[in-house]
């Protein structure tokens, strides 16, 4: 399930363009769209509105959930620019919104190069929107369920034109694995991710927490996406998070931590979870592959 152009060019951005093209597909929410709704984005459809109020109506603190950890990618990228990197990999990208991955890294560096991928063709269709005239970066059709695919998307001519995968490259698995919640599956995907990148990149990953929150919260808010999306969810304890950065890939400081309390910055805290970083619900933690 890799493709540039399924649903479209890059100049065919418009919201109401999208919902004709797509058709019956805007009646069914997606993950990505969602999360654009809880962050206050404006591409999503009735559906994913709808979803999205179911769970936060089980989970009032999702959205702020969903801002720590969009803060959380923020600082992992301007650390990771600081440490010389330029290449970054975002897969599970979701719907382009504020402070998307390029703004963050072109900013610091304007010479770094980012490649978005999603399985939802709506968010990699507005993210070519976005990225008009941007050489430095580009969209993709991907799928993490699918291994064999996932291998085939490194090879993307598109993929390949941004990013050199002989060199060092931080790969972001942000708030994206708990919607793989089939284990073999999942830590096939990642390890053969990180089979294939050189030494010396960079994991950036972000998980649901099965610490994090009240049984009934998470029964409620796993049957919401179970039943309006085709991306259900699953929590994972913190080992079972760490079990995804392998023996190749060394965590580095502070460690698996709540997403808020990784490498905090002055005016960047999300303040519902000041001083009780486990309501964020995520774990957090960026890791390195040895030189």
């Amino acid at each position: 399930m890799v493709s540039s152009g399924q649903y479209g060019e890059v100049d065919e951005r418009n919201w109401a363009q999208a919902r004709e093209r797509l058709g019956d597909d805007v009646n069914t929410a997606t993950a990505a769209r969602m999360y654009d709704y809880y962050l206050g984005g404006v591409h999503n459809f009735a559906a994913d509105r709808q979803a999205a109020e179911n769970v936060i109506a089980s989970m009032p603190l999702v959205p702020s959930i969903a801002r720590a950890n969009r803060e959380f990618l923020g600082r992992a990228v301007r650390h990771l620019v600081a440490q010389g990197v330029h290449q970054f990999l975002d897969i599970g990208s979701g719907m382009p919104t504020q402070g998307n991955v390029h703004q963050v890294a072109q900013a610091a560096n304007p010479d770094a190069r980012v490649v978005y991928v999603d399985i939802d063709p709506v968010a990699v269709m507005h993210s070519r929107g976005l990225l008009e005239g941007n050489e430095r970066a580009a969209a993709v059709l991907g799928d993490l369920c699918r291994p064999d695919d996932l291998l085939e998307l490194l090879d993307h001519p598109d993929l390949r034109a941004v990013i050199d995968l002989d060199r060092p490259v931080a790969v972001l698995l942000v708030a994206v694995l708990h919607f793989v919640p089939d284990d073999a599956l999942a830590y096939t995907a990642v390890r053969k991710v990180r089979e294939r990148l050189a030494p010396g990149s960079w994991l950036v990953l972000s998980h649901g927490a099965a610490e994090g929150f009240l049984a009934s919260q998470a029964q409620a808010v796993q049957g919401v996406y179970k039943q309006r999306t085709a991306t259900p969810g699953g929590l994972r304890t913190a080992d079972e998070v760490l079990r995804f950065f392998g023996d190749d890939f060394e965590v580095v400081p502070p460690g698996l931590v709540w997403a808020p309390a990784w490498r905090p910055e002055s005016g960047h805290e999300s303040d519902p979870f000041d001083g009780h970083p486990e309501r964020s619900g995520m774990h957090a933690a960026v890791a390195q592959k040895p030189l």
